[in-house]
């Protein structure tokens, strides 16, 4: 009788580190682009109408980024134990871990939804006390949150195909929500041939009409182009195990992206004291910063599952040339970044109707924010690598302190009535998040990759 041949190996152990980190980051890096456009088309429409109205969806932006910390959150750990149900071959879990997940993007939609109808007048009287931002504001909150179900479907049909492998699809998905965005945002606006002038209401109309074309793209593709999962209801039963198998993973990631949220709402709150047009040009500063940003994410999405694979196959040669390569890339596409903040924040402003005051503001708090940039990329690759090769605590420490330390000294250096200065806070904040990382870097490769190097070592192709 003939030996039966080994399974083949994962391309994630076999295949050169450098273009498969590329092969595997691309799509990914194009769907949070994609994603990154809804608030940035948005603001460059609604600075056309006044800074006012800027000011407004500024300060709106913390609820919806927490809206999407939830849905991504989720979406992870939808995908990982959807993943892993896969690779099992169990299509009973595989259909469970979709419909519960469907469950849960929906009910946490209804919760938005209710804080949009009953708080988002609350919310955004509590940052300024002008009456025409407020208007704006309530109006465009209301009706993103009310119609918020779209971005939580989107969202999870995205990360259906994602997890089956099917990226060109979820692809296609962004393409088509960020381009119907984009298209009703001038349509509804200005109010283009048929259809009526709305001014800021008409940005969140848009918006939600992109999130929910997207949305029912993705469901016709799930079910028609989609054979590894079956979306059904009949059968379905309530499982915890389920749910909290979802949020074991998800929960971290929530926690994680919903940091953000609070440093938007305390440094809205900390500008406010200087001017509103200071929240518009931190408002449009986030929104570039996506650019940024972005990519570096979806390169950071596909070195993690490389670096766990490795680990767990003890090849650590992959695992040093995974983090090289990833550190590599992030550092080179932030120095864009840094390159393109410093050399034309001018016109960077420009695309959204800048007032002088805002110029005035926003030139200078560009370049210095930009800072930042020099050492973000070795930070975001940090934390990833050590969830990674499950140091959760020191990733969970490190991401608290790149974004909550900053609100303490942005608070301390307001106190000088400087408003220049407060901008100095995203870099320090990201100097001290940087040497937390190197130092947590050398313990856990003398901890988790060294011990590997002495006690085994496997040739591979590394370049």
């Amino acid at each position: 009788m003939s030996k039966p041949q080994a399974p083949a190996e994962n391309k994630m152990g076999t295949r050169p580190v450098a273009p498969l980190l590329l092969q595997m980051a691309l799509p990914m890096m194009f769907s949070m682009l994609a994603q990154s456009l809804y608030n940035v088309v948005d603001s460059v429409f609604v600075s056309k109408i006044s800074e006012n109205a800027l000011t407004a969806v500024s300060l709106a932006f913390p609820v919806q980024n927490l809206m999407i910390a939830f849905a991504v959150g989720t979406g992870v750990g939808i995908n990982a134990l959807l993943s892993r149900s896969l690779g099992q071959k169990n299509q009973t879990a595989v259909n469970a871990a979709a419909a519960h997940g469907l469950l849960l993007q929906i009910t946490t939609s209804v919760l938005f939804f209710l804080f949009g109808l009953f708080f988002a007048q609350s919310f955004m009287h509590s940052q300024t006390g002008i009456d025409e931002i407020r208007t704006h504001g309530m109006k465009y909150l209301q009706i993103v949150t009310i119609g918020c179900t779209g971005l939580f479907l989107q969202v999870t049909f995205e990360r259906l195909l994602q997890s089956t492998g099917r990226t060109a699809y979820s692809m296609f998905m962004q393409l088509v929500g960020a381009a119907t965005n984009v298209l009703f945002d001038w349509l509804l606006i200005f109010g283009i041939g048929p259809f009526p002038e709305l001014g800021v209401a008409g940005a969140a109309y848009a918006t939600i009409l992109g999130q929910w074309l997207a949305a029912l793209t993705g469901l016709f593709l799930n079910l028609y182009c989609n054979p590894d999962i079956r979306l059904q209801i009949r059968g379905f039963r309530l499982s915890l195990s389920t749910i909290g198998s979802i949020y074991l993973v998800g929960l971290p990631s929530i926690l994680l992206s919903a940091l953000t949220s609070v440093m938007t709402f305390g440094m809205n709150r900390i500008l406010a004291h200087f001017s509103e047009t200071a929240i518009a040009v931190f408002g449009v500063y986030f929104k570039l910063q996506s650019f940024v940003f972005m990519p570096v994410f979806g390169l950071n999405n596909a070195m993690v599952p490389i670096l766990a694979y490795n680990y767990g196959a003890r090849n650590p040669k992959r695992m040093t040339a995974t983090l090289r390569w990833a550190m590599l890339c992030a550092v080179s596409m932030m120095l864009l970044g840094f390159g393109v903040f410093q050399c034309l924040p001018k016109q960077l402003l420009l695309l959204f109707e800048p007032s002088d005051a805002m110029l005035q503001i926003g030139i200078p708090a560009l370049r210095t924010i930009s800072v930042s940039f020099l050492v973000a990329g070795i930070n975001i690759i940090a934390i990833s690598s050590f969830q990674a090769l499950g140091n959760g605590i020191i990733s969970l420490v490190i991401a608290v302190i790149r974004q909550l330390f900053l609100l303490p000294t942005a608070f301390f250096l307001a106190e000088k009535e400087i408003l220049s200065l407060i901008w100095w806070a995203f870099p320090i904040a990201e100097g001290v998040a940087l040497l937390l990382s190197l130092f947590f870097l050398r313990y856990q490769h003398n901890k988790k990759i060294r011990p590997l190097q002495e006690i085994f070592q496997k040739p591979d192709s590394v370049s």
